[in-house]
């Protein structure tokens, strides 16, 4: 079985984790760690990673971008895989991530949806045959009031995954407001729509002569992510030292 840690124990995401583990053979809530206080849990509570002594075989991080670089100087110290699923992180972070996934198992993915990473192997073939036809693309992602950026990591992640199909082609452009002019043919527009409790919704458009496509992934509650970073942490424990992501716990099934 495998033994995690929940950072973030006390968060949203943390609470659904926990729940969706009560219920699963393969893996346990061996710790938890928050520095905001709780509920009771049925495993221990700690308020700092140097106060857990409970030995754990992964780490599940949802928590917020200002705690990841001490969840990642912890992992890599101990040399515990993480999970690392919080979004908006810096170009300094990702450097601080790869680099300490050279000491630790890591993996991080935009989006621990397994749908959503089963899209971005989609949107690359789309744009394989779409793109060369002169079809225009945009991406519009919808979230709820609170998600503090924007546009999300994952409407960045479908973007990439097009762009890197398609050779590095395609601009990004997230404002037309300033321009008056017909709008060129190697750009991706990329829209971001912020309100309500609305949870995930990413919409790619092909946009062709005379005919649409459209790609759409809505999560209707953050039990998706919950799972696939669940997914993700079995997969990850006892893995060497690397940096990891989705497509690897896809690819295992």
């Amino acid at each position: 079985m495998v033994k995690v840690m929940m950072y973030g124990c006390n968060g949203h995401m943390g609470h659904v984790i926990c729940d969706l583990i009560k219920d699963m053979e393969q893996i346990t809530v061996a710790a938890g760690v928050d520095t905001c206080p709780g509920e009771k849990r049925d495993f221990p509570v700690f308020t700092s990673l140097e106060e857990c002594n409970v030995p754990v075989d992964a780490i599940i991080d949802f928590s917020a971008a200002v705690a990841v670089d001490r969840v990642l100087e912890y992992a890599a110290k101990k040399q515990i895989p993480l999970v690392e699923c919080t979004t908006g992180l810096s170009e300094e972070q990702l450097t601080h991530l790869e680099a300490c996934s050279r000491k630790t198992a890591i993996l991080r993915s935009a989006n621990m949806s397994l749908g959503v990473n089963t899209l971005l192997e989609m949107v690359k073939t789309a744009v394989r045959v779409l793109g060369d036809a002169g079809f225009d693309i945009d991406i519009v992602e919808k979230h709820h009031r609170r998600k503090l950026d924007a546009p999300s990591g994952t409407a960045l992640a479908l973007a990439d995954s097009i762009n890197e199909a398609a050779g590095g082609k395609y601009q990004y452009v997230f404002d037309r407001s300033e321009r008056r002019m017909q709008r060129p043919a190697d750009e991706i527009g990329i829209s971001a729509v912020r309100g309500g409790t609305i949870v995930g919704e990413h919409e790619i458009i092909f946009a062709g002569t005379d005919e649409v496509i459209e790609f759409k992934h809505t999560a209707y509650s953050r039990a998706v992510f919950g799972k696939g970073a669940i997914e993700a942490a079995i997969y990850l424990a006892g893995k060497p030292a690397g940096l990891y992501d989705m497509k690897d716990v896809i690819s295992s099934k």
